[in-house]
């Protein structure tokens, strides 16, 4: 990819179109950045325009992000846009932010993606590798964006990548050298035409440059993956809860184990994985195949699992007060997040639900809800949505704000409950993202 004296446009601001713009001015091209996002709320991402001598608009698409040789998408901006849609009409070639960074890239990629578990799972295979001393950099939809450290990436050093479907759909030629699909379930669907199977085979574009030295490590359990799984050259690692692989990793009588070709090379026991749920049992799994590819220690992947926190804002314990545990779940932002956080707690559940819907299928968890859930507190423009399809077989009540139901929670729960917020839709209606949600949540519950 040749940048030095290109003129190229970066679509979108925040994060990954700074660290774009950034990685541009960098290698000597030309970047101009377009947001039509509102200047106050770009004042962070135009400050550091600024300090980098980068040209830049806010408020809109001006014709000038069509005078480009390349144009750099960030993963915000839909593509039935009007901005994507005549740069095509103009034949502008598009990628992303990742696809940009990873030409650039001199180390080992491990890239994560799919519906639920991406940054734990991301975060845990980066502290794993740490832990057996290895260099790494924990980049793309957690931390920085990959943009910011390609450059600093060594031949030997590690980049794991925490990818979504959206950063996967302008790809062209990135490779990573292991690649995860940990499930796939409905989500984004507004995004894909309501097509569940765009949504799956955007998933599938992280194999798409593989070849036949690269690993591909894949969710057993997962029916969606079994089902459309494509044709491709990499090696296969599978991982499940119920069934032993002669390739990859599994549970057995409370142990997990790393198999290759039918020999055991790792073994741990479950309760070495100090984050709750099943769920992250399989996450673990996923990670400890990536390490197993490159032959790290199997006493340091031990240390490494032991001492892991987890993931802020993914089922994170914020206090417990009079008895009553308040969890922040912020992160759970589909449906079939909320089914994993549910089934993690054997408490009665206080369930704060809401926000911007996706296209939501509650019937996923209706079950699970009516098993578990004493109360439902319906917040943000999806509230009227939830009391409708909950209100005939569970207590549900309308909250204004975030703040309005935990305080109706603090009142109702009782020594031996939980409190919950697991919205199982996005934040922008009320917040700036999840992060911002949760956070605002964990300020409120710790000045009760």
């Amino acid at each position: 990819m040749e940048i030095p004296g290109k003129k190229i446009s970066v679509i979108g601001a925040v994060r990954s179109g700074t660290g774009a713009a950034k990685l541009i001015k960098r290698l000597d091209g030309k970047p101009f950045v377009s947001d039509s996002g509102d200047l106050k709320k770009l004042e962070k991402q135009i400050k550091i325009l600024k300090d980098n001598e980068i040209e830049f608009e806010t408020g809109r698409h001006s014709d000038k992000v069509y005078d480009c040789d390349l144009m750099v998408v960030s993963p915000g901006v839909p593509l039935n846009s009007k901005v994507i849609l005549t740069a095509k009409e103009k034949n502008i070639k598009m990628i992303s932010e990742v696809e940009l960074a990873s030409v650039f890239c001199k180390g080992n990629i491990i890239a994560i993606t799919g519906t639920n578990g991406k940054t734990t799972t991301t975060s845990l295979c980066g502290h794993l590798l740490k832990t057996c001393g290895a260099k790494t950099y924990v980049v793309g939809n957690i931390g920085d964006a990959f943009s910011e450290v390609a450059l600093e990436v060594k031949k030997d050093e590690f980049v794991v990548l925490e990818v979504s479907s959206f950063q996967l759909d302008l790809i062209d030629t990135f490779k990573p050298k292991a690649a995860a699909i940990l499930n796939i379930t409905p989500d984004h669907l507004n995004r894909y035409e309501n097509k569940f199977e765009n949504y799956v085979y955007s998933k599938f574009r992280i194999f798409k440059n593989q070849d036949n030295s690269d690993y591909l490590i894949l969710n057993k359990d997962d029916k969606t993956i079994n089902k459309f799984l494509s044709p491709h050259e990499s090696n296969d690692l599978y991982f499940s809860l119920n069934e032993v692989q002669d390739n990859g990793c599994f549970r057995l009588n409370e142990k997990i184990i790393y198999n290759k070709k039918g020999k055991k090379e790792f073994e741990c026991d479950v309760t070495d994985i100090p984050i709750p749920g099943e769920h992250n049992i399989a996450n673990a799994m996923a990670a400890i195949s990536a390490l197993k590819i490159f032959g790290f220690d199997n006493e340091k992947i031990k240390e490494g699992l032991k001492t892991f926190k987890g993931v802020e804002h993914r089922l994170e314990f914020v206090r417990e007060l009079d008895g009553v545990k308040y969890i922040n779940d912020s992160k759970a932002t589909n449906v079939d997040s909320v089914w994993y956080a549910l089934r993690s707690f054997s408490e009665p559940v206080f369930l704060i639900l809401g926000g911007q819907d996706k296209g939501n299928d509650y019937n996923q968890i209706k079950d699970l809800v009516i098993e578990k859930v004493e109360k439902i507190y319906a917040i943000g423009s999806s509230a009227d949505i939830i009391f409708n399809f909950f209100h005939k077989d569970v207590k549900v009540e309308i909250k204004n704000t975030l703040q309005e139901a935990i305080i109706s929670a603090n009142k109702e729960a009782r020594q031996g409950e939980i409190v919950l917020l697991s919205p199982a839709c996005a934040s922008f209606d009320q917040f700036e993202d999840y992060q911002h949600r949760g956070r605002v949540f964990k300020e409120f519950v710790n000045n009760l």
